[in-house]
């Protein structure tokens, strides 16, 4: 059940300049993504300092992204209850010390749980974000906004290896998490700051569908991922199996569920809003997923130090942090499927370029051209996908829209992980090679100490698993092509008042 109070209670939200508190939000925003994809660079550092393999450090971001993707779904609607800005404040407090215990531990299984805690902190922050953008903006300038908000997130899962690179040769892998605790502080005083307080709705909370879901995620994931080095077992099939029964039981219960589902599916009634959640789901996926066995080529097979494997992807976070601004004005006035259409089909073509590229010898520089497309495709996904996922929603289903779109592009992080650690064990059985692990090739890499046809080896079997992001982005692709116009009158260019409900 829901009561709200009438829009007028609320009536000099839309006199405040709504900038300042989004720049604050993006700061948190940025920093809880970063985190999805710093550990990769740190991946050889990790296993030679925690005397761990590539499978039990794939959990350390794993662990993270779904403890970041099962409760995102009812922290939107705790939001909606409490106050968004009440529970964003929570949420960095919460990630802000799981960062420093991360830094502190000195174990791989006590850096698992660390980053547990660490996602659900993420998970209280995220959808307040993308919730209070959809509340104290008006239509006609929600994308814009979202466009800040699309290439916060881009950037973000760019710059997390780069960022990690350079703490990790400079200071230690601990320090990809110390940095947040300063960020986190910083964050949060501005927060409390600058974000308003907003009117709250009263909930039901479906704990059966928190259940359900949180169940067969873990099923499912845990399954997947370990499946490799359990051997394909019976028990393997089976979590994989019970895993989507019990999510198919989860959307039947979603369907049934009269008073308030964590799922409200009539929300999927607006084909832009299905649409946009697949195609973030593969975008989720692919860019968790491209990381790894870029990184891992990077080290062990060219020997590059985690700081100079980072760079490699200078030309991609450049490129769409430039594109941002300009991305973002054609997002209110350009149909979305020719924006991000144009995007997925970029970052298609660059991840297959990159993952032919990947070869012992030759220069790096060859790897420039195909980054800088990926940058560019990004730049033309992320903000518009996200304003076009939300520009047709009621204001007060703007916590529950936010976390749909938000878990639908953590699920797709969570399998993307999950796919990518399988297929490369995969991959290097299939040339010969054991899985990798402390001892073949050290922290900083050591790709001069491998034998010619062993790094030939190495390197095709990176290359193999590269290709995977862009095989789901295909979906991602035909989901974009099937955007149809937006509804409000402010698209396109056409004048439209600022509603008042874009207070409540």
């Amino acid at each position: 059940m829901t009561s709200t109070a009438p829009a007028t209670a609320a009536p000099a939200a839309p006199e405040k300049d709504p900038w300042p508190a989004l720049f604050a939000l993006c700061l948190g925003f940025f920093m809880i993504l970063v985190d999805s994809t710093i550990v990769s660079v740190a991946t050889p550092a990790l296993i030679e300092d925690l005397q761990a393999d590539v499978n039990a450090v794939v959990w350390v971001t794993s662990a993270y992204l779904l403890a970041y993707a099962v409760p995102v779904l009812i922290t939107g609607r705790l939001g909606d209850r409490f106050g968004p800005r009440r529970m964003y404040l929570a949420g960095l407090a919460v990630f802000t010390l799981a960062s420093l215990w991360c830094g502190l531990t000195g174990s791989i299984e006590g850096l698992v749980a660390a980053r547990v805690v660490q996602g659900l902190g993420a998970a209280m922050i995220t959808p307040q974000t993308m919730a209070i953008i959809t509340r104290i903006f008006p239509a006609e300038r929600r994308g814009k906004a979202m466009a800040l908000w699309g290439a916060t997130a881009g950037v973000a899962t760019l710059v997390g290896p780069i960022l990690g690179g350079v703490l990790v040769d400079a200071l230690g892998w601990e320090w990809i998490f110390f940095i947040n605790v300063p960020v986190g502080i910083v964050g949060f005083v501005l927060a409390l700051r600058l974000v308003p307080v907003l009117q709250t709705n009263n909930h039901r909370f479906d704990w059966l569908g928190v259940a359900l879901s949180g169940a067969g995620m873990f099923l499912l994931v845990f399954g997947v991922q370990e499946g490799h080095q359990l051997e394909w077992s019976a028990l393997v099939w089976t979590m994989i199996v019970g895993g989507i029964v019990v999510l198919a039981l989860f959307i039947g219960w979603q369907a049934r569920n009269k008073a308030e589902p964590l799922v409200p599916l009539a929300l999927f009634r607006d084909r832009n809003f299905s649409l946009a959640n697949v195609a973030i789901t593969a975008m989720g996926f692919a860019i968790t997923a491209m990381a790894i066995p870029l990184m891992l080529w990077a080290q062990v097979v060219r020997g590059l130090s985690p700081t100079r494997a980072a760079l490699l992807l200078v030309p991609m976070a450049v490129m769409t942090i430039v594109l941002a601004r300009p991305v973002g004005g054609l997002t209110d006035r350009v149909h979305p499927r020719v924006l991000t259409g144009f995007g997925f089909t970029a970052i298609i073509v660059s991840l297959v370029w990159l993952a032919l590229a990947l070869q012992p010898d030759g220069s790096v520089l060859w790897l420039v051209p195909p980054m800088v497309l990926l940058g560019i495709g990004n730049a033309f996904v992320w903000a518009p996908n996200s304003a076009t996922a939300t520009r047709n929603l009621p204001l007060h289903q703007a916590g529950a829209g936010s976390g749909i779109y938000n878990a639908t592009r953590q699920v797709g992080a969570v399998l993307g992980s999950a796919a990518i650690a399988v297929l490369i064990d995969a991959r290097l059985a299939a040339e010969g090679l054991p899985s990798y692990g402390g001892g073949e090739a050290g922290a900083s890499g050591g790709g001069s100490e491998l034998p010619a046809a062993v790094a030939q080896s190495f390197s095709d079997a990176m290359g193999a698993s590269l290709l995977l992001p862009p095989a789901v982005l295909v979906l991602g692709l035909v989901a974009a092509l099937c955007f149809e116009r937006p509804r409000h009158a402010g698209f396109g260019g056409a004048a439209a008042p600022v509603p008042a409900a874009a207070a409540d």
